[in-house]
């Protein structure tokens, strides 16, 4: 490894060798090639002759792919440096090694035929790779829904105490963003088509001249070379690029599924806080150099951070998006290299990350359940004061005095550091026909939890299950990350 250079980060701490492996030279160079042979094999396939004799040959295309894989860099680099143009120099290098085709590979192209298709197979692959991860995600917060659907916990409004949910159900709003941003994944994904082979100016001027105005030929030309790169079809029009609002739709599905990470990353790190659940911490691992106790939430502090560089940087395709000129700038060539690359790498490490936490996260039920019986009173009242009600009681009256005795009851808390004594001055009150002894027999948490486990049950049975049995030969994905 150099030391004396400056690494992406991504590379070597965050993005999983398989995101790494779809951005490689390898993978770009040698899908490089993979659309010279389907481009030369369609215009052989179509007929492509000169004075009736064909101007490609099987031999040529065997010539073509006995050298996908084995990329001549060295060739490359130096023809480079004499051309200054990255496409010209690859054309010559696969050139060298394919002498026969030599002459007709990248026939009636263009440099973004190359390029954008390159780039669009990249999106596509890198797209599958994050579905696979996220369905995995999906499962695990299933899991723990499950798991946890019945047991009681304080929820909060504005971080105040609110009326109880389950830990199972609060799991399953995080749950909920995750399964909405694998819908809009599978509707782009679904909708990705390749540029196909358009010319300069998206024209195809140079097949009329190859196919001597042939139109109804040259209508096949687009459709074969989808069909022979795994696609259903290429965009209908174009300039010399795809449009890249392309582009922009791509990485608004990766700023989709950042955000939603981030805020299931957010709620356990506050929950963490309150020691009601806490991300996986190793035996060895070391929460701070000064204070040797802690146990920080580095992993959901580390998705919080890469998801916010993942949502910014989605606004680079969306403007350059807006500012292409006509039917090609280059201004978006440097920051394409970039915005996309690390749009999907750091949403890898985000979704490695939310694997790990939530296939560890830790469950302390105790803590929870003093915490939710030390509020509970408060969310007991309006319990309390419809029982009153049947027995006699004014609703008006009883209202104004159960909000006296909580202010009463919450300064005792607040003010003098005692216990939520509002049962005992609620038995006290002779408004109330109750003692203290029955109202403690409402006491009980599962009561004021609502239809929680009910409807994690539903949800996961409607929603979840349908989803992992159609994703069953994806599942079992385990994180990649370097802690």
């Amino acid at each position: 490894m150099s030391t004396d250079r400056y690494t992406s980060p991504l590379s070597e701490r965050y993005a999983s060798k398989e995101m790494q492996y779809i951005f490689s030279q390898d993978k770009k160079f040698s899908t490089w090639r993979r659309l010279w042979i389907a481009l030369a094999e369609t215009e052989m396939e179509l007929g492509l002759s000169q004075d009736g004799k064909p101007v490609i040959t099987q031999d040529m295309i065997d010539e073509m792919k006995q050298h996908i894989e084995d990329i001549n860099y060295d060739v490359a680099k130096a023809r480079e440096k004499e051309v200054r143009h990255d496409v010209m120099s690859h054309v010559y290098a696969y050139g060298q090694q394919c002498p026969k085709a030599a002459g007709i590979i990248h026939l009636g192209a263009t440099s973004c035929y190359v390029g954008d298709n390159t780039d669009i197979i990249i999106m596509r692959d890198a797209l599958q790779l994050i579905r696979t991860k996220l369905v995995n995600v999906i499962a695990e917060l299933a899991a723990f829904a499950d798991k946890y659907k019945a047991q009681p916990t304080l929820a909060f409004t504005h971080f105040q105490p609110a009326q109880p949910t389950t830990v199972g159900k609060r799991a399953t709003l995080w749950l909920n963003e995750f399964v909405m941003d694998l819908e809009d994944l599978d509707y782009v994904l679904s909708t990705l088509k390749l540029l196909g082979s358009k010319g300069t100016t998206g024209t195809q001027a140079s097949f009329l001249e190859l196919f001597n105005g042939d139109n109804e030929t040259i209508d096949k030309i687009d459709p074969m070379i989808a069909e022979k790169m795994g696609f259903k079809a290429c965009y209908p029009v174009s300039g010399q690029t795809y449009s890249r609002k392309v582009d922009t739709r791509v990485c608004n599905i990766l700023a989709g599924i950042a955000a939603s990470a981030h805020k299931m990353s957010n709620d356990i790190r506050l929950l963490q806080h309150l020691k009601e659940v806490e991300e996986p911490f190793e035996k060895s691992q070391i929460g701070s150099s000064a204070m040797a106790y802690k146990r920080n939430p580095m992993r959901s502090e580390r998705i919080a951070s890469l998801s916010r560089y993942v949502m910014i940087d989605a606004l680079n395709p969306a403007i350059t998006s807006a500012t292409q000129w006509f039917e090609r700038t280059l201004d978006d060539s440097a920051n394409k290299r970039l915005s996309i690359a690390e749009g999907f790498l750091a949403t890898d490490g985000v979704l490695d990350l939310c694997l790990n936490v939530v296939d560890g996260l830790v469950v302390y039920d105790k803590v929870i359940t003093k915490r939710l019986m030390s509020e509970l009173p408060f969310m007991a009242t309006e319990n309390i004061m419809m029982d009153a009600v049947k027995l006699g009681g004014n609703r008006q009256e009883l209202h104004e005095k159960i909000r006296t005795l909580s202010m009463e009851a919450g300064k005792n808390v607040k003010v003098e550091g005692k216990d939520n004594n509002l049962l005992e001055l609620i038995a006290a009150d002779d408004e109330f026909p109750m003692g203290l002894e029955e109202l403690e027999a409402t006491m009980e948490p599962a009561r004021y939890v609502g239809r929680s486990p009910r409807q994690v049950e539903v949800y996961l049975r409607d929603v979840i299950n349908p989803i992992l049995e159609a994703n069953k030969g994806v599942l079992g994905v385990k994180a990649e990350i370097n802690v």
